[in-house]
């Protein structure tokens, strides 16, 4: 392995043009170094930009690498996870459907999908609107952040497909009323592409987007599951800031829940769907959608809490159907990002000035694509620059400080000198939630290990009286956390729960 720090300045040094023909001009003049200037300051090991204008890409390009420690470079064609961007894909399918006759966006979910249940009462009445548009009441699983309990965590561990994800929502406590606030959950977004299949027999989701928007598009070198990168050389690793070193993680596969999240790109083709959006819905001047369940998509549905991001100074902001809506220096600005282990996305545009741009790099949680999103809208509304990469440093440090402080603050609760009531071998066993599934915790070299699902495995240190931490392997998600044991009235374990996890009952 070459040096850390080495590895980044190589990095910015391999930055590759798509096409000679595609000289920076006017707005753009500069926006290269810029570029590499925010990889060198986030410590990003690759990005990649295009930049639509006009119905023409007038930018292009990649820059660093596409993984740590390889010289391999980032270029317009280089893969990347879209995560959560996947979701105007499966909003457009809908309305494709809607435009034809053959779904409704007030129809019932259950028209679609026979026995569809979740356990609020109120929800038998839940509409594919209600599920595009994040309305259903589930609990809120917030993009780029760990998911609280009951929120994400029965499709991140890996253990069900897809119909039994969709059978378990009806143990799913809500986290609201249904209707009342906006609460975003990729499940829902399942539910929703499940009945784009249901309702158009084709097999899946995935046959609907590649056949009915990915080829008409010409989006060819796009796929909709991590199994379809193998054997392509062009592929970029996914990294994450783990215990304050970048490293290399792995990519999870989003089969089971496709319609959230599954897309694979590159910039150049998803600078053919920004294209479509750009032009109302047209290829070549021929509409794929009618203009008015197409523009469906992107009128507010539910209404957001403005002020966060880049809106700071907006007046609005609002959900559509798989984007965000939202004023942007007195313009109209539809996006949504994309954050999944490793990868981070945005896709934006302004349709009034003709302008999109799509970011992907292979860091998780990434601050940079939204920064260099609206870094180009400044650049083609001839506003001043601000320092958004700055501010991003900045924040970055406040939350590795608050992480300090919470660590900190959890290490002084601690009560030193405790003993474990029970020996370790007491506490194996399989834990189980009628909404997440399973935990195994079994007795390895001496210690604990806590194995939930494929995805998550973490090695137990005892923290004090039954509780553990948690240190999670090799995981951008989650790093450290508590585990606690109950025991209950006989003295024998009867409960496991942690941070994040929520509760799990000991099956005897």
């Amino acid at each position: 392995m070459m040096p850390h720090k080495f590895l980044f300045a190589l990095a910015l040094s391999l930055s590759i043009p798509t096409s000679a023909g595609m000289a920076q001009r006017g707005p753009l003049d500069g926006f290269d170094r810029h570029v590499a200037d925010a990889l060198r300051a986030l410590e990003h090991p690759g990005v990649a930009i295009a930049i639509v204008k006009n119905d023409s890409v007038v930018f292009a390009k990649g820059f660093g690498v596409r993984a740590l420690g390889n010289a391999a470079p980032v270029d317009a064609h280089t893969m990347f996870a879209v995560g959560s961007s996947s979701k105007a894909f499966t909003g457009l399918s809908v309305a494709m459907l809607v435009d034809e006759g053959t779904m409704r966006w007030d129809e019932p979910v259950a028209t679609y999908l026979t026995g569809f249940q979740l356990k609020d009462p109120y929800s038998k009445v839940i509409t594919i609107r209600d599920a595009l548009t994040h309305r259903s009441g589930l609990p809120r699983s917030v993009p780029g952040q760990e998911p609280g309990p009951e929120a994400d965590l029965v499709w991140l561990s890996g253990q069900f497909d897809s119909e039994e994800l969709i059978r378990r929502l009806r143990h799913i406590e809500p986290g609201g009323a249904f209707r009342a606030s906006f609460g975003y959950h990729n499940l829902m977004y399942l539910v929703a592409g499940t009945a784009v299949a249901k309702a158009s027999g084709m097999p899946s989701w995935g046959d609907f987007v590649t056949r009915r928007i990915f080829a008409p598009l010409g989006m060819t070198e796009s796929n909709l599951s991590v199994t379809a990168l193998s054997g392509n050389p062009n592929v970029a690793q996914p990294h994450a800031r783990i215990r304050d070193t970048v490293r290399v993680t792995s990519y999870r596969n989003l089969d089971r829940i496709g319609p959230a999240g599954s897309i694979n790109s590159n910039v150049l083709d998803m600078a053919k769907s920004l294209r479509f959006q750009l032009a109302g819905g047209k290829i070549a001047g021929k509409a794929l959608v009618g203009p008015r369940a197409f523009e469906e998509t992107r009128t507010p549905q539910l209404a957001l809490r403005r002020g966060g991001g880049p809106n700071r100074d907006g007046y609005f902001a609002a959900y559509g159907m798989g984007w965000f809506l939202q004023d942007y220096r007195g313009r109209f600005v539809v996006h949504h990002g994309g954050n999944i282990d490793g990868m981070s996305a945005m896709v934006a545009f302004m349709p009034d000035e003709q302008v999109g741009v799509v970011v992907l790099t292979n860091m998780h949680g990434s601050p940079l694509v939204q920064a260099l999103a609206y870094d180009v809208f400044d650049r083609y509304l001839g506003l001043p620059p601000k320092d958004r990469i700055g501010d991003s440093k900045r924040s970055r440090a406040q939350a590795a400080t608050r992480a300090r402080e919470m660590a900190a603050a959890a290490e002084a609760k601690r009560v030193k000198g405790t003993t474990l009531s029970l020996a370790l071998e007491h506490y194996t066993g399989t834990y189980a939630d009628s909404a997440n599934g399973e935990i195994n915790v079994a007795l390895e070299h001496g210690r604990l290990v806590v194995r939930y699902g494929t995805q998550f495995t973490a090695d137990l240190e005892h923290w004090h009286f039954d509780t553990f931490q948690a240190r999670w392997r090799n995981s951008p998600m989650f790093t450290q956390t508590l585990m606690s044991f109950e025991l209950g009235r006989d003295g024998t374990v009867v409960r496991l729960s942690g941070d994040y996890f929520g509760s799990f009952t000991r099956r005897l």
